[in-house]
């Protein structure tokens, strides 16, 4: 691959995605975009290039979801699960009292492990819960990867990790070689196509957002606008999770950590000190667009 054609697939991943490649990450592209060039009837990354820049619409989204990272499963390092069971939940039955009623949001839910988690979490509280409604919003940019959270079909390798034994036989049915969640617990999960770049205030207010191992991939930009954003669309309240290597500390004042909670933050209730959009970035857009 020549330089001039990195170039472009840096931009246009950054632009679409947000992802941020390093100069050195050919090999990436490489690795993840050549078996899409030759399904597409090309012979290289060049060709791929050239296709792009005539704007194929439908091309460009298989780029973006050939190098979108999926790695999930199921309670994926347990401490903000245990954070969700033992601090979270807890404080929001208290606060939420009068009106009953929770809201949850899973950004980059991927194939789906930590809704479904968050989902089991909340039955396994049993009739603490009776009388409350509670929305689990689950979004992510690929259409591919939601597809397959809602139907909730995961191999054996998939429920072996993370997933505790008592929980598949609970809330799991043998399909064959697969197992698939149960009904009940599926339905508790809505899924939305989403662009993290993109104008998510269609998407209301929140009690909580899990934002996890997603805003690693973006530049520095990126994150503060999209800190910003997120902080608008929390109640005051309201709780944020971080993945373990994500932290506001140095980018924003919008959210302050819990002090020995590791990954859990709250709205500060500053005003949003976050940048204009990057360039190229859209500044209001369809989600999934």
């Amino acid at each position: 691959m020549n330089q001039p054609d990195y170039e472009f697939l840096r931009k246009l991943l950054r632009d679409k995605s947000g992802l941020d490649l390093s100069a050195d990450k050919q090999y990436l592209i490489e690795s993840r975009l050549l078996p899409l060039a030759r399904k597409a009837g090309l012979a290289s990354i060049s060709d791929l290039v050239q296709k792009l820049k005539d704007g194929s619409s439908a091309l460009i989204s298989q780029v973006v979801e050939a190098m979108t990272t999926n790695e999930t499963f199921f309670f994926r390092d347990k401490v903000p699960f245990d954070h969700f069971r033992d601090v979270i939940m807890p404080e929001l039955l208290k606060a939420r009292a009068n009106r009953k009623s929770i809201r949850i949001w899973c950004a980059a839910c991927s194939t789906g492990q930590e809704p479904y988690s968050l989902a089991m979490s909340l039955k396994e509280m049993g009739s603490a819960l009776s009388g409350w409604r509670i929305e689990i919003i689950a979004t992510d940019l690929s259409q591919e990867v939601l597809e397959k959270s809602k139907a909730g079909l995961y191999s054996q390798f998939e429920v072996q990790r993370g997933l505790p034994i008592q929980l598949l036989v609970k809330y799991f049915k043998q399909a064959g070689e697969l197992w698939q969640i149960n009904s009940d617990v599926r339905g508790m999960v809505q899924h939305r196509q989403l662009n993290l770049l993109h104008d998510f205030s269609q998407l209301g207010t929140f009690d909580v957002v899990f934002c996890r191992n997603v805003l690693i991939y973006f530049d520095q930009d990126t994150k503060i606008n999209i800190f910003g954003r997120l902080a608008k669309q929390m109640e005051p309240d309201g709780f944020l999770v971080l993945g373990a290597a994500e932290t506001v500390v140095g980018l924003t004042d919008v959210f302050k950590p819990l002090t020995d909670r590791r990954g859990l933050y709250r709205p500060s209730g500053i005003a949003s000190a976050a940048k204009a959009p990057a360039p190229g970035m859209p500044r209001v857009a369809a989600a999934g667009n």
